[in-house]
């Protein structure tokens, strides 16, 4: 429970707590020309920005509404062998129709690891993995 002040009004935590706007999410891929086609032809992200570094396209800004993502090229230093992707997901809402969204997505060549389901909390979503093993969960509420 929040402490109140004398109004009734909640006060907050001293020192006040993380108050975050948006998130964004940065992923080193294994193939950034792959990478790119998949987030950008099949799910249908923008390109927001190219980053070059010695005349070659290292990283790749996308966007898609407010959600911003950045691509960058592994460089192998940590191994090629890597999971990637492993343990968690990015969750994507979004006010769209989910089932023309999965549709569209198929259509272009994603697989999808769930068909678009109502959950128990109102959503109604799917989940689709990209080349690099990485979760997308892209929901809306029914």
């Amino acid at each position: 429970m929040s402490p109140e002040s004398s109004s009734g009004a909640a006060e907050r935590a001293q020192p006040e707590s993380l108050r975050g706007r948006s998130l964004q999410a940065s992923l080193t891929v294994r193939d950034l020309e792959k990478s790119l086609a998949w987030y950008h032809d099949v799910v249908g992200f923008a390109i927001a920005d190219k980053y070059e570094w010695d005349g070659e396209v290292r990283s790749v800004s996308l966007m898609a509404g407010s959600v911003r993502m950045l691509l960058n090229q592994d460089d192998g230093a940590k191994g090629w062998d890597r999971v990637k992707g492993e343990g968690f997901s990015l969750q994507i809402t979004t006010v769209q129709d989910i089932d023309e969204l999965a549709k569209r997505i198929e259509e272009r060549g994603g697989k999808l690891e769930s068909e678009p389901a109502d959950m128990p909390w109102g959503a109604r979503l799917f989940r689709v993995k990209d080349p690099d093993g990485f979760t997308l969960v892209i929901s809306s509420e029914r």
